[in-house]
């Protein structure tokens, strides 16, 4: 008989945990997955996919507005947030179908309900425990709100995803991804939108130039962007909100949205009984193997607090595969992951921001071109697409790409690839560009930025 219940169980079935527990399996493994909300985690159900079905969705008033300038009319057109938003949540439980099937047919047990750890091997789900020989914990993150008076009106994105009806007046709190994502959101519906911004632009962490480029376009949009300021407090005010803010002025909404980062997902997780140590910020601590301090216990994804983008938890998840199940010890490289912010404009970028770049690096030249794509000169619209290249000036490797402009996730994919090959400057200069495009510019860039 075998000592245990499971060979691994996977606390959590978002992209992380699916994945390792369909590849275990796959390799012969007796894998259980528990997870207590919907299959699939934050990415499929609370966040990048609803998130970014939501943007494809008030996207279409751009092109919509864009569309009179090139011959279209436009009579009759309307717009119902509720179909939307049903239509959303049909593809979700589409999603989430498909998430179980895989499950199922990998041969995963799926457990349902709130997993805990009462020793290093053993799982309780309610009154149930189980044992394996390895766990791994996939639990994710979950949003943070402050403490501010009258927190308790405000909504995070979780509940944002599922409004049955368009607030007319919004203020955001937070300047990272998500903050500026729902700006555009509800901005390009319609609502007038109130960003309030602690620092002194958006996208902390982000290249200066894209944060400036992204923070213009947003204001030329019609967003209300408040940067140095924080919330005081948030009253309820007959059917909406009045929000104090730190310039002493009131703000009146009908929704407040936090957007104010995400904390790992570890409280009642019984760690400490298994002798999983946390950091300061309660995530999981882990090797670049990612094993946590009991051995036979492993993280990945948002739990640990590492980089948290979706494809970076699900290669997490298959480097542990190859090590845990496999025996064959694999690290994950961290190094020009590519990301996107599906911001209006949304933004592609991969490698490093000019200013890391010259911290790690020294000297490095610089390659910025704004261009005003075709489709904006007949639409009338004075929005510019931004591309920059950041190249170390000893090898010509370059270190950084980053866009801002329509389809700059898409485009930003292939360079990824090239940053990954350790391409340099001369070899984008190779290339020959694809005309009339805007991906042409940065194969074209000849003039350095003055240093």
């Amino acid at each position: 008989m075998p000592a245990h219940d499971f060979d691994l169980i996977a606390l959590g079935a978002g992209s992380g945990g699916v994945r390792a527990a369909r590849l275990a399996a796959q390799a012969g493994r007796r894998v259980a997955v528990v997870e207590q909300g919907r299959v699939g985690g934050t990415c499929v159900m609370r966040g990048c996919v609803p998130k970014k079905l939501l943007v494809v969705g008030a996207g279409f008033a751009d092109d919509l507005a864009d569309s009179l300038g090139f011959g279209w009319s436009l009579e009759g057109a309307g717009f119902d947030w509720a179909r939307l938003v049903a239509a959303k949540n049909a593809e979700l439980n589409r999603l989430e179908g498909v998430y179980r099937r895989l499950l199922h047919d990998s041969g995963v047990t799926l457990i349902e309900g709130w997993g805990e750890l009462a020793d290093a091997h053993t799982v309780t789900v309610g009154a149930r425990s189980y044992t394996a020989d390895t766990i791994l914990i996939a639990t994710g993150g979950r949003p943070a709100l402050p403490a501010v008076p009258g927190i308790e009106h405000a909504v995070t994105s979780d509940e944002a995803l599922d409004l049955m009806q368009l607030p007319e007046r919004v203020v955001i709190v937070g300047g990272g991804y998500i903050a500026v994502e729902f700006a555009g959101i509800f901005n390009a519906l319609g609502a007038r939108v109130t960003q309030a911004v602690r620092g002194e632009t958006v996208l902390r962490g982000f290249d200066d130039d894209v944060r400036a480029t992204l923070a213009e376009a947003m204001v030329a949009r019609g967003v209300d962007l408040r940067a140095g300021t924080e919330v005081r407090s948030i009253g309820r005010h007959g059917h909406g909100y009045d929000v104090l803010l730190s310039s002493g002025e009131t703000v009146e909404a009908d929704l407040v949205l936090y957007a104010t980062g995400r904390v790992p997902n570890t409280a009642g997780l019984g760690l400490e009984r298994a002798g999983v140590a946390v950091n300061a910020k309660g995530a999981v601590v882990v090797d670049g193997c990612s094993r946590t301090t009991a051995g036979n216990i492993w993280a990945v994804g948002d739990v640990t607090d590492r980089i948290k983008l979706t494809p970076v938890a699900i290669a997490e998840a298959m480097a542990f595969v190859n090590t845990a199940i496999h025996g064959l010890a694999t690290t994950m490289s961290y190094d020009a992951i590519p990301s996107a912010v599906f911001s209006l404009p949304p933004i592609g970028t991969v490698g490093l921001a000019e200013a890391e770049a010259r911290r790690r690096h020294g000297e490095v030249d610089v390659y910025l071109s704004r261009v005003r794509p075709l489709r904006n000169v007949l639409a009338g619209r004075d929005e510019h697409t931004m591309i920059k290249l950041v190249v170390e000036r000893r090898s010509g490797r370059v270190l950084g790409v980053h866009m801002v402009g329509a389809d700059a996730p898409e485009i930003i994919q292939g360079f990824a690839v090239a940053l990954k090959c350790g391409a340099t400057k001369a070899q984008f200069d190779a290339t020959v560009g694809i005309h009339p495009t805007i991906a042409e510019e940065l194969v074209t860039m000849r003039e350095r930025r003055p240093s």
